[in-house]
């Protein structure tokens, strides 16, 4: 079984963390929620609608996707990939011009120098903002990131996590994001929620993950992390 009796609540705004191993259940989870995997029992809801409600494919323009391999279309310009969304949603062309250019700008990619360039014509890290941009364009209210600075070298995937931030305090969107990375999910979500072998273990905010650990494998895999974790939370803003 991928994920058993998993259970959590996200306010409008906030960003949570699902934390483990490989194998944990942590990307099922994130699928499940823009239906990329029905589950077998059970009730997700958005906004109070049960998912079986939605259309999938409304559901699926209205919540953005950021996954580690990026998942650019190689043959489309910067402009055309993080236009895609809002031109399957028929906005008018102007619109998207605008939004495009507004998205790129927040990312630190000036339309003017990247709207017209290719993926390959640019570094894994900023194809990373460009999955980012595209994610948002469409101003989704649900923002799905799994192991989304995963594959960047540790300065670059800092650097950008240090973005991620920034751009969440500014736009407020309900963030679920996936990773194997304790530092990442203290350093990003202000919920925590850590899986082991389908199940969460614990979730909850992280301070009080750290000092109140709820299971032995809670403890060992904070382990000898925890002061630096807890150094990590004060430098936090």
């Amino acid at each position: 079984m991928a994920v058993s009796n998993v259970s959590f609540q996200l306010e409008k705004g906030e960003t949570l963390a699902l934390v483990g191993h490989s194998g944990s259940g942590k990307t099922t989870t994130l699928k499940m929620i823009n239906r990329l995997v029905t589950p077998d029992d059970g009730e997700i809801r958005i906004n109070g609608k049960d998912l079986k409600e939605w259309d999938v494919t409304e559901l699926r323009r209205n919540i953005g996707y950021v996954i580690q391999g990026i998942g650019l279309f190689p043959h489309l310009t910067i402009e055309e990939n993080v236009g895609m969304v809002p031109r399957l949603k028929k906005w008018p062309k102007e619109k998207i011009t605008a939004r495009v250019a507004e998205m790129l700008d927040m990312v630190g990619l000036p339309a003017k120098k990247f709207a017209d360039r290719y993926p390959n014509q640019l570094s894994g890290g900023q194809n990373q903002r460009v999955g980012v941009a595209r994610a948002l364009a469409a101003d989704p209210e649900i923002l799905l990131m799994d192991e989304p600075f995963g594959a960047l070298d540790p300065i670059t995937r800092e650097e950008l996590q240090e973005e991620f931030i920034g751009l969440q305090k500014k736009l407020k969107k309900t963030v679920v994001l996936v990773t194997h990375d304790i530092f990442e999910a203290f350093r990003v979500g202000n919920q925590l929620a850590i899986m082991k072998d389908g199940r969460i273990e614990q979730a909850g905010h992280p301070e009080s993950i750290i000092e109140h650990p709820e299971s032995d494998y809670v403890s060992r895999f904070i382990g000898r992390h925890r002061d630096a974790l807890r150094l990590l939370l004060t430098e936090r803003p």
